[in-house]
């Protein structure tokens, strides 16, 4: 095992084209990191630089505390799987998974297929070894080409959309089988992907990327709960959290947020808003921190209903505020951000959601009635996009220190 560093990692292409700048991070040995984001975002030119198909313009890469920016790639130690499995058609499997050992090393032959078959068994895929790739369905080709990784026993697995051909069923079970395996070899690992839904289930952390620049590392749970700023908390989670364009105003005991929605803000809020010195506001909440209901409490907001989303034990409710601000900014899926890669997603537009009770609200419900919960929402900086208790934690960062 071995850990893999950046260090103020850049790359300009064609002199001008900044596809990655100074990219500073620390995977740890045996970690599952992914690196996520929309299209453009740098997170396969990233991959690539630490396998060495890519240049570094700037900045370092260490893997296992070496330094590799000008080491071949065949020296890295690393083992590489492509979203197009690059299976050679006129060689069988038992071959493929083989190729890369009897060109890279002097290993007895016995003990390369050796190798060969103790990696089908962990893939599941021994009665296969004779096949021919063209017999074989995507999601069996994807398992060869994980295969012929393993066989190598490198330092590091690097996985560049390895999923995106298979169908949502498959993919899903694959997502299992990949995080079993590494788990089981224990093998750091870089795994790219454009779906936030991938990498929130298969990571010991996230890496958002957007533009070429870190956005954000954690855990899921941490990027989930605590999202940095108004382009992660709109990426990562499915569906995407509401934004509301609100102003803060000081009021006695507390303030108001005003706008899209009217509502009180305890103290303790108004105070992180004052501290914060921002007036305009994105208050972000997701789906499942409102609650719906038929009836209206005091400081409920209502809203018209577009149409219900059956699901199973709870529906998807899209909605429209009946008393909407005049800039109204609405939340984006992460999935639209693949098709318009110079979009930011506070500028998609798409309807609003809640989860409901199918029991609760009947299908043919035209009117409801909204209630936040305030102490799971969020408020973005609307200038810089950052989220107020980040940018409190930043300015607290430069203050001098007395």
């Amino acid at each position: 095992m071995s850990s893999i560093e950046f260090e103020d990692v850049t790359k300009v292409y064609d002199g001008d084209i900044l596809a990655v700048e100074a990219f500073n991070l620390t995977i740890e040995s045996g970690e599952f990191l992914t690196l996520v984001g929309p299209s453009g975002s740098g997170k396969s030119t990233l991959l690539r630089m630490v396998a060495g198909l890519e240049d570094i313009t700037d900045g370092t890469i260490s893997i296992g505390g070496e330094r590799v920016n000008l080491l071949p790639p065949r020296h890295r130690d690393i083992a590489m799987v492509f979203q197009s499995y690059a299976l050679y058609p006129h060689l069988s499997v038992r071959e493929n998974m083989a190729f890369g050992l009897k060109r890279s090393t002097s290993l007895p032959e016995e003990e390369i297929y050796e190798r060969v078959e103790d990696a089908a068994e962990l893939m599941g895929i021994p009665e296969l070894l004779d096949d021919r790739p063209k017999q074989l369905s995507g999601g069996q080709q994807q398992r060869v080409a994980t295969g012929r990784a393993i066989v190598r026993e490198p330092a590091v697995f690097l996985f560049d959309e390895p999923l995106s051909n298979l169908d949502a069923k498959l993919r899903k079970h694959m997502r299992t089988e990949l995080q079993r395996i590494q788990q089981e070899l224990e093998t750091t690992t870089i795994y790219v992907t454009h779906d936030q839904e991938e990498a929130m289930t298969m990571s010991d952390r996230i890496a958002i990327l957007n533009h070429g620049e870190l956005q954000q590392v954690g855990t899921p749970r941490e990027v989930y709960n605590d999202p940095r700023n108004l382009f992660v908390a709109q990426f990562i989670g499915s569906p995407s959290m509401n934004i509301f364009n609100v102003r803060y105003e000081p009021a006695e005991n507390g303030g108001r947020l005003t706008g899209d929605v009217d509502i009180p803000l305890e103290p303790e809020y108004a105070e992180q808003v004052e501290t914060a010195g921002s007036t305009d506001l994105k208050l972000g909440v997701r789906p499942e921190h409102i609650t719906v209901s038929r009836t209206s409490d005091a400081g409920d907001i209502a809203a018209s209903v577009d149409i219900i989303e059956p699901l199973g034990a709870r529906d998807l409710l899209y909605f429209e505020l009946e008393d909407e601000g005049d800039e109204t900014l609405v939340s984006s899926d992460a999935a639209a951000l693949e098709d318009d890669e110079e979009t930011a997603p506070e500028e998609e537009v798409e309807e609003r959601k809640a989860f409901i009770d199918p029991e609760s609200i009947p299908q043919d419900a035209d009117e409801v009635f909204l209630n936040l919960d305030l102490d799971q929402a969020h408020l973005f900086d609307t200038e810089t996009g950052l989220n107020i208790a980040h940018l409190l934690e930043r300015e607290q960062e430069a203050a001098p220190t007395p």
